[in-house]
């Protein structure tokens, strides 16, 4: 089964129903949740979701979505080593090189992001919603 990470912003998407990325970024929570593919994302995600999703919904809402995404995804846990790494990186962006290495270590197929040009970088397949949508239809 492939085994798919979701960048911070695929969840807020869902959570928050950003338009008019919810639509795709829904779609392939569905694919998750309907056991098509396993999801994965890392526990900086989940903070740093939760931090963005309480400012404008509040705690207890902010906890109940985790606690979804939590059932629905597995978490990942970010290393010193995934730090150190992204700390010497060639990435742009430091929270993305955290995520890469860390998706790369737990050998993810790919990496679903609204942000592909800050992944130029991936040492695996990056795509958008959107994009990876279209690749499994064919």
């Amino acid at each position: 089964m492939k085994r798919i990470f979701l960048d911070t912003n695929i969840l807020l998407d869902v959570s928050m129903k950003r338009q008019p990325h919810y639509p795709m970024s829904a779609s392939i929570m569905l694919l998750i949740d309907n056991g098509q593919f396993e999801g994965f994302t890392t526990s900086l995600s989940m903070a740093i979701h939760y931090y963005i999703h309480k400012k404008d919904y509040g705690h207890d809402l902010g906890i109940e979505v985790l606690k979804e995404f939590g059932q629905m995804l597995s978490i990942l846990s970010v290393t010193d080593t995934h730090i150190e790494k992204a700390l010497y990186s060639d990435f742009k962006d430091f929270e993305d090189a955290i995520q890469h290495f860390c998706a790369l270590e737990n050998g993810m197929d790919c990496i679903i992001t609204r942000n592909v040009k800050d992944y130029e970088k991936s040492e695996i397949p990056v795509y958008t919603p959107a994009e990876y949508l279209r690749m499994i239809d064919k």
